[in-house]
């Protein structure tokens, strides 16, 4: 069994659209990124990345490549999916947190659970996602961006 560990944090943008755990969020700001942005999603690669030893997302998907040009970060998941499938490790659990004072977010926890267990081939079950606030301090408390973290636990498949 193997834990990663991953973080993302993306300033606000008021020219894109909020994307969080592949889940389109209404509101008047979006994250800045050169993918969709989608914090919650990279924090999840780079647990899983972090977990089979592979470095983290921008060796990967670099940010001074123009293919990944606001690129859907459900499909870099799909990418790392495969990744730990072909290495013979399988999801036993995921836990995340989302750290955003705005827009509230638990409304949406439930959508991006089922997207994101949809992508990684798991039932819903093995995804958490929890919402936190900044308690209006540091840069998630004065509204500047939202951060994500996550933390996963792998297993070797077994070839019985």
């Amino acid at each position: 069994m193997r834990v990663g560990l991953g973080y993302d944090i993306h300033a606000f943008q008021e020219t894109k659209k909020l994307v969080l755990g592949g889940v389109e969020i209404p509101h008047s700001h979006g994250l800045l990124g050169h993918s969709d942005g989608d914090a919650l999603t990279h924090a999840i690669c780079d647990a899983l990345l972090g977990a089979l030893g592979e470095g983290d997302l921008g060796a990967y998907f670099p940010s001074s490549d123009s293919r990944y040009k606001d690129m859907n970060s459900l499909h870099m998941l799909s990418t790392v999916r495969d990744l730990l499938l072909q290495k013979g490790f399988q999801l036993v659990n995921l836990d995340t947190v989302i750290l955003a004072e705005a827009p509230r977010l638990g409304a949406y926890s439930s959508s991006m659970k089922s997207q994101l267990a949809s992508v990684l081939n798991v039932t819903v079950d093995l995804v958490n996602v929890k919402v936190k606030s900044g308690d209006k301090i540091g840069v998630v408390g004065r509204k500047e961006g939202i951060a994500a973290q996550a933390v996963c636990l792998i297993e070797a498949v077994s070839s019985s």
